[in-house]
C-alpha cells in the first residue's frame, strides 16, 4: 500500500470532476479534505461512487463544510493540508450569473491561491478549460501556445475562467508551484441536468437539430488519471490541454443517440435557423421557469469548427487518452442504469 505523507484539500468534489478526482485519489490511497457547501446535495456523488462499484470508498470520504467565498472558514478548512486541487467552478452561459461568475470563479479563485500561498502549499492543481484559450492558429489545432483573445465572441464563462487562470499564475509568480488543466467538453456520468451531460439528457428526450460545428472532447476519467499523475511528479509551473477526440457535432450527437437506442437527429442548422432557435428556447425557459441548454453563446459556438491538441501532454506523459467511443458506450450505460 503506498501511504503520500501530504495531505490534499479538493474543491468542488460534489461536482462531475470532482467526486471523480475524489474517487481516484481515495482509491489511490491519498490524504484527502473534500469541501463542499451546508446546502450541497451529495447524490450526484454518491451516484458516481456507485456506477464503479466503490460505495465503500464513498463512506471513508472526509467533507469538510465551506465555501470558496467565506475567507475564514476557507483558510481553518485549509489549515491542515498542503496540497490544493481546485476544481471548483460555476458553468453558466447566461447573461444573468455573469455576477456569480465573478465571485465564484475569479474571486473564489483568487481566495484559495491566498490561502494556499499564507499556508505555504506545496502545490496546486487548477482545473481550467479551454474556454482560456486562443481560438485562431496557424495549425488549425488549439493548443497551449494560443492567446485568449478579447472579443465579442467568448462568453462570460469563458472571461471568468480566464481571469480565474490569471490569478493562478499570479500565485505561481509568488511561489506556489501550480499545474493548470484545460479540458475541452468533458464526457462524464452524473447528474444529467447539469453542465455537458445534459446533452445526454438532451439526445433521449428526442434531440432533432444538428449542427455543421465540431468540437473536442474528453473523459472524466482521464482528467482524474492525470490529475493523479502531477500529484506524483515534479512539472510545475505549466499549462496542459487535456482532448481525446475531435469531432463533428452530428457525429457525436448519432453515437450518443444509438447509443441510448434512441433517434438521430435529422434536422440540420442553418445560420438563420440558429437565430431563431435560441430566442425561442429564451421565451420557453422564462416560460418554465428553467434554465435553457441553448444560449445566443452556446448556438454561435454549435456553428463554428474548433479542435484542441493535447500533443503536449501525450508526448510528456505517454498518456493514452480513452476514445470518444469507449467512453460514450460506458457513459450511456451508466445513463440507461438510472433509467430502468
Amino acid at each position: 500500500m503506498c501511504i503520500f505523507v501530504f495531505m490534499i484539500f479538493l474543491t468542488g468534489g460534489t461536482g462531475l470532476v470532482g467526486s471523480h478526482i475524489l474517487m481516484s485519489l481515495l482509491k489511490d490511497n491519498f490524504n484527502v479534505k473534500a469541501l463542499r457547501r451546508e446546502t450541497s446535495k451529495l447524490d450526484s456523488c454518491k451516484k458516481v461512487f456507485s456506477y464503479y462499484n466503490l460505495e465503500s470508498l464513498y463512506n471513508n470520504i472526509n467533507w469538510c463544510i465551506g465555501n470558496i467565498n467565506d475567507v475564514v472558514l476557507l483558510e481553518e478548512q485549509m489549515a491542515e493540508c498542503d496540497v490544493v486541487i481546485h476544481a471548483a467552478a460555476l458553468v453558466s452561459f447566461h447573461k444573468k450569473d455573469i455576477d456569480n461568475l465573478k465571485k465564484h470563479n475569479i474571486e473564489g479563485t483568487a481566495n484559495v491561491m491566498n490561502i494556499a500561498l499564507s499556508l505555504n502549499y506545496k502545490k496546486c492543481i487548477y482545473i481550467s478549460s479551454v474556454a482560456t484559450l486562443g481560438r485562431k492558429t496557424i495549425s488549425n489545432q488549439v493548443d497551449e501556445s494560443c492567446i485568449f483573445k478579447f472579443n465579442n465572441q467568448e462568453s462570460n464563462y469563458s472571461y471568468s475562467k480566464y481571469y480565474a487562470e490569471q490569478e493562478v499564475w499570479r500565485a505561481s509568480n509568488e511561489g506556489l508551484e501550480v499545474v493548470i488543466l484545460n479540458p475541452s467538453i468533458i464526457l462524464g456520468p452524473g447528474n444529467w441536468d447539469k453542465g455537458s451531460s445534459k446533452i445526454f439528457q438532451r439526445i433521449y428526450q428526442g434531440l432533432k437539430f444538428y449542427t455543421t460545428g465540431s468540437s473536442g472532447y474528453v473523459d472524466v476519467i482521464d482528467i482524474a488519471n492525470i490529475t493523479l499523475l502531477f500529484l506524483k511528479n515534479n512539472i510545475v509551473n505549466e499549462r496542459f490541454v487535456l482532448n481525446g477526440t475531435n469531432i463533428s457535432y452530428r457525429d457525436a450527437f448519432d453515437l450518443i443517440a444509438d447509443e441510448l437506442g434512441v433517434k438521430r437527429a435529422t434536422i440540420k442548422v442553418t445560420p438563420l435557423l440558429k437565430e431563431l432557435a435560441w430566442r425561442l428556447e429564451k421565451i420557453r425557459s422564462f416560460i418554465i421557469n428553467k434554465p435553457s441548454l441553448l444560449t445566443k453563446e452556446t448556438a454561435a459556438s454549435s456553428m463554428r469548427n474548433v479542435s484542441y491538441s493535447s500533443e503536449k501532454i501525450k508526448n510528456l506523459l505517454d498518456y493514452n487518452f480513452i476514445s470518444f467511443e469507449d467512453s460514450v458506450k460506458r457513459n450511456c450505460r451508466f445513463f440507461k442504469q438510472d433509467l430502468i
